[in-house]
């Protein structure tokens, strides 16, 4: 059993630590967060908590810290847990830079310990049986990526809450939810080359926008196209299309608490099929995984490579977003 240190009680780092707990492979055993607020909350699940980073890392029965802290603290937190020797699950977006995504990698890499992260949509069955799809040629030769990963709950934050500020978040639905779509994107094509990306404030007071375009081109000339909006009321879409057929996934509720997805696949010369896929536990099997790497029972399946490619090509999207240009996503 791998024992973990959540840094940050907010709304997600409680959401995991209740995601965590039937499980038998990694628990919460101290939760950590500055705002007495947040520790009276995780206190009333039963959640012991601290004030204090360090003492979290400095206790011996803490194996790993999942750091759940807005995005500007990451590099802090991944870089203090890597030289206290325990393993790394951070949140989306790893790194806002690549700079900082590179010295927390070496930091782990120094400290010879594990990586993850908080892409827990690689994890839903329907998007592993897609990756497989193309990874096998069953779609032919696959030529666009489409998803759309909308949500309203920002509606009912605070306007003084970090996710809804230019200077936390500068483009806030792609460190929500657009980020999602970004990493599956890449485990389908590798590493854009190159994005374009549109940011509008248009049916809110958000600062850092509420609707969020971006095209995202590969070296082969393929291309994503993703859309993200902080207003709608929860929509998820991902499809594939090849010249041999395509596949397409949607949600039916928000993957917090998800009650399946809906999922179709043509072939050309045949009928659409049309399922059904169960909810799946996604949060859970990441964290899973990620405990798997540290014990040596598996390999965790997004690699640094792809951490490096996510948040290179998270830069770029907020260069385009701030310039309105198409953006290179340029290797550090």
């Amino acid at each position: 059993m791998i024992n973990a240190a959540v840094i940050g009680l907010g709304w997600w780092g409680l959401n995991i630590s209740n995601s965590l707990s039937s499980s038998d492979l990694i628990r919460v055993v101290i939760g950590v967060d500055p705002d007495e607020g947040c520790r009276e909350r995780a206190e009333a699940t039963g959640l012991e908590t601290t004030g204090d980073l360090e003492v979290a890392l400095a206790r011996p029965d803490v194996d790993a810290v999942i750091i759940c802290s807005p995005h500007r603290f990451h590099l802090e937190h991944m870089v203090a847990s890597a030289e206290a020797g325990k393993h790394i699950f951070c949140e989306k977006p790893f790194s806002t830079n690549a700079k900082d995504a590179e010295i927390a990698l070496a930091a782990a890499e120094a400290a010879g310990v594990k990586v993850g992260i908080g892409h827990e949509r690689r994890f839903e069955p329907a998007i592993m049986e897609l990756q497989e799809r193309c990874a096998s040629g069953d779609l032919g030769t696959v030529l666009t990526f489409e998803g759309n990963f909308s949500q309203d709950k920002f509606l009912n934050l605070a306007a003084d809450n970090w996710r809804l500020s230019a200077a936390e978040a500068p483009v806030g639905p792609l460190s929500a939810t657009a980020i999602h779509l970004v990493d599956l994107a890449i485990s389908i094509f590798g590493e854009p080359v190159n994005v374009l990306a549109r940011l509008s404030t248009l049916a809110t007071t958000f600062e850092n926008g509420d609707t969020l375009s971006v095209m995202l081109t590969f070296a082969d000339k393929r291309t994503a196209l993703i859309t993200a909006t902080l207003t709608t009321p929860f929509v998820g879409r991902v499809a594939v299309f090849g010249s041999q057929g395509w596949m397409e996934i949607r949600d039916r509720s928000h993957p917090e608490s998800s009650s399946g997805w809906d999922v179709t696949t043509v072939h050309r010369g045949q009928e659409p099929v049309n399922r059904f896929m169960p909810p799946f536990p996604t949060v859970r099997e990441n964290l899973e995984r990620f405990a798997d790497s540290i014990t040596g029972a598996g390999i965790y399946p997004v690699t640094p490579a792809e951490i490096r490619a996510n948040v290179r090509t998270f830069e770029a999207i907020t260069r385009s977003a701030m310039s309105g240009s198409v953006e290179d996503v340029v290797p550090v």
